[in-house]
């Protein structure tokens, strides 16, 4: 029910997937630690534990972080 999340999952499946990489889905609201962390920002895209968006899909930062990881 969430039309930012219902855009991200569109969009980062495809492009984890030409890189070999799993994607996993996490509901913020059924994880306490997570809620706290986020708040109400979400969806929230998390890349070994480094946040790198929020809200909308940031392609550029993504590119950024995964740069140099296998």
């Amino acid at each position: 029910g969430c039309g930012l999340c219902d855009e991200l999952l569109e969009a980062l499946p495809p492009w984890a997937a030409a890189r070999g990489w799993p994607v996993e889905v996490r509901d913020v609201d059924d994880d306490a630690q997570a809620r706290r962390r986020f708040g109400l920002r979400i969806p929230v895209l998390v890349l070994d534990d480094a946040v790198v968006c929020h809200g909308r899909l940031d392609l550029a930062e993504l590119e950024r972080l995964a740069r140099g990881r296998p």
